[in-house]
């Protein structure tokens, strides 16, 4: 999938992981900015993962499960079924 400035297009799975992360530094008591200042980006990114509109690295990805004390199994969960639905596997 790919849009028409080059750029790779969201799937499902990248907006399970989005909407995940969002759910799981609100759970902590975090805000966007406290998430961003950790990770080493902006409140603006932190957002932008959030609502799907750039992807988390896995890197990142993993410091911010350290960090909000989840698995990061935890935000994949349903994404099997939804990549299925979707034929990316």
């Amino acid at each position: 999938m790919t849009m028409t400035n080059g750029t790779k297009a969201s799937n499902t799975i990248d907006k399970i992981v989005a909407k995940r992360l969002g759910k799981a530094r609100m759970k902590a008591g975090w805000t966007q900015s406290d998430l961003g200042a950790r990770l080493g980006v902006t409140f603006q990114q932190v957002q932008k993962y959030e609502n799907g509109m750039n992807r988390i690295s896995a890197g990142k990805l993993f410091i911010a499960a350290a960090i909000l004390g989840v698995p990061v199994k935890d935000f994949f969960y349903g994404a099997r079924p939804a990549a299925k639905r979707e034929g990316l596997l």
